[in-house]
């Protein structure tokens, strides 16, 4: 098979350097997250979302893979991609892991437990149609 090895959630086939195959991963799916392989930080969101009983599409990174899924990345928040125009736009260029619920941006690590330790992380994840009680 094609998939990625994952701890976990669903594996999705490595992207190649494809701006759309990013884009429908993350349109077709009710979470995914772009995670560093051996990323500690990207492993407590996994486990977080996990202990919630939420089964996310990961997106493993490494080293062949990271430039090309950031500048796809990039482009899907409106910057021009870190190769491109707009390189400039620092806020266009995603930190990893990244958690994409409902097709948008959610964030990162601290958007994640900031919105768990608040409250908003179980109702966001509903309405990303990602949990369903």
């Amino acid at each position: 098979s094609d998939r990625l090895p994952t701890a976990g959630g669903s594996a999705a086939p490595p992207p190649e350097n494809s701006n759309s195959t990013v884009r429908e991963l993350v349109a077709e799916n009710s979470v995914v997250v772009f995670a560093r392989k051996g990323c500690c930080m990207c492993h407590v969101v996994k486990l977080l979302l996990h202990g919630h009983g939420v089964n996310p599409t990961i997106v493993d990174i490494d080293e062949q893979n990271e430039a090309g899924i950031k500048n796809d990345l990039s482009r899907i928040l409106g910057g021009g991609g870190v190769d491109g125009a707009n390189s400039g736009n620092s806020a266009a260029v995603p930190q990893f892991p990244a958690v994409f619920m409902g097709g948008e941006l959610f964030g990162g690590l601290e958007e994640i437990m900031g919105a768990h330790i608040s409250g908003e992380l179980v109702p966001r994840l509903r309405e990303a149609r990602a949990l369903w009680l």
